[in-house]
């Protein structure tokens, strides 16, 4: 796996991000194949995905050590207190984003939930990064942020009448996207003195708050899964901490390290796309002509609010 550092080229670490962002995309899938293979619940899936995430993190964490730190980045020492609320924090909201999400690929499918997430995620950033740290969204966001709610608003009350669009589903979805969001913030506030602190560590500590704080609801839930497919359900929820989760996170964090954020953004979005092209093609899910409105204008938005974020991040730097 790729060590985290600013020495990667550009188009390298370009490829990181689409591999990322496709391997994201194949984690729901594979909560579908679980859950309808065996009794396992989201929390109890959740769980297994942070637990294994972790020992597989740990490995990476373990590997980089080894290596040496010769082209480590030199970070300033980050107060103990900033450190704690940081891990904590991002544990906390990822365990929700996570957790939400896996409820919300079963309760409305994996392209209607992923599509909502990851949509609605980059609104609520720019919404909460300007009631919070007082950042412009600019004429082109607000009509980004705008686009976004309408594409929405047409997914959930277009698509509502198939069956394919289940409220409950959607508010998951919006829940997972607010976790998501709130872990943005948190490290674009920390950042902004200098106190975001490693981002593969951080991700291991926040697996490891999020493995204990789901071990009693994933015990109520049924830890273990009942099924007569015992192989295969091993073999999707071994996939789902490998694949998705420590190799996509050690990607993602080696490609964002060298890429502009406004760019993450837009190549992230291959993970809605190869989720719903997963969900149609092998999983049989239906998408009414609503829904794949719904999830172009959406997407559309979103693409449009990274430009909105690059073009206002090229001006801070002309003015400065």
């Amino acid at each position: 796996m790729p060590a985290h550092g600013n020495g990667d080229p550009v188009g390298r670490s370009l490829l990181y991000l689409v591999v990322a962002g496709i391997a994201w995309g194949t984690a729901g899938a594979a909560a579908s194949l679980v859950f309808r293979a065996s009794d396992l619940g989201p929390l109890a899936l959740s769980f297994w995905r942070c637990a294994g995430g972790l020992a597989l993190l740990l490995g990476v964490l373990a590997l980089r050590g080894r290596r040496g730190k010769g082209g480590a980045v030199v970070r300033p020492a980050e107060p103990r207190r900033r450190k704690v609320l940081r891990i904590l924090a991002t544990g906390v909201g990822l365990t929700v984003f996570q957790s939400a999400y896996f409820a919300a690929v079963q309760a409305t499918g994996l392209a209607v939930g992923t599509v909502v997430t990851l949509g609605a995620g980059p609104v609520l950033i720019a919404l909460g990064a300007r009631i919070t740290m007082g950042e412009r969204i600019g004429r082109g966001g607000a009509l980004a942020v705008t686009g976004a709610l309408a594409g929405l608003a047409v997914l959930v009350l277009g698509g509502g009448g198939s069956g394919e669009v289940r409220p409950a589903g959607v508010v998951l979805a919006l829940v997972s996207a607010a976790g998501y969001a709130a872990i943005t913030l948190l490290t674009r506030w920390l950042g902004r003195g200098g106190g975001g602190g490693d981002a593969l560590t951080t991700t291991t500590w926040a697996f490891a708050i999020g493995a204990v704080g789901l071990l009693p609801s994933a015990l109520a839930e049924g830890i273990l899964p009942h099924t007569g497919e015992s192989l295969r359900v091993v073999l999707l929820l071994a996939y789902v901490a490998a694949v998705p989760t420590a190799l996509a996170y050690a990607l993602y964090f080696a490609g964002a390290a060298v890429v502009r954020a406004a760019t993450v953004s837009v190549v992230m979005l291959l993970e809605p796309v190869s989720a719903a092209v997963i969900a149609v093609a092998l999983l049989g899910e239906r998408l009414t002509a609503a829904t794949v409105t719904g999830t172009l204008v959406l997407l559309t938005a979103v693409t449009a609010l990274a430009a909105a974020e690059a073009r206002g991040a090229a001006a801070r730097r002309r003015a400065g």
